[in-house]
């Protein structure tokens, strides 16, 4: 079982890093940060707007972290709020400019880049497959995690050995 650990989370930090590494990267070579990456991304995809807040939930980003990317891509004139008394209003939806849209879709097309370079060898079963393991996984640990804070809630913070003699 230590060797699978081990794989898992070797592999899953791998794969983490060189997701990140490669947001930066491209990002730099445009002017942006790689943080500004999942915004735009997911911009792109809701082309009637999200909220700051719909943005943070989307990346699993903080709100404070999300709140300077946004503020950031709006000095770049990369997106809008749709409010359009040209201030950000609270809540208010956000929306890409046509300079937004035209990063966005860079974006897409170095995202399908880097998705098929790697999932080379892979056959679209297999990619199926996987994506559809790696979501189980996901969803197995975030419900071990929730339950896991309802019990540590429950006993004062204190974890008990279930193998202690």
């Amino acid at each position: 079982m230590e060797d699978r650990f081990e794989t898992f989370a070797h592999t899953v930090a791998q794969l983490n890093r060189a997701i990140q590494k490669i947001k930066s990267s491209e990002m730099q070579e445009i002017g942006l940060k790689g943080t500004h990456t999942m915004c735009l991304y997911y911009l792109g995809k809701h082309p009637d707007g999200l909220t700051g807040a719909e943005l943070s939930s989307l990346c699993h980003e903080d709100k404070a972290a999300i709140s300077r990317s946004i503020a950031e891509l709006e000095a770049l004139l990369l997106i809008r709020s749709a409010g359009g008394s040209g201030k950000r209003e609270y809540r208010a939806k956000l929306l890409l400019t046509e300079k937004g849209k035209a990063t966005a879709c860079y974006i897409n097309e170095k995202i399908s880049e880097f998705l098929a370079i790697g999932g080379a060898g892979l056959t679209e079963e297999e990619r199926e497959r996987f994506y559809s393991c790696l979501r189980l996984i996901a969803g197995n640990l975030k419900h071990y995690l929730d339950s896991e804070e309802t019990t540590n809630s429950e006993n004062g913070g204190i974890y008990v050995c279930k193998n202690s003699n």
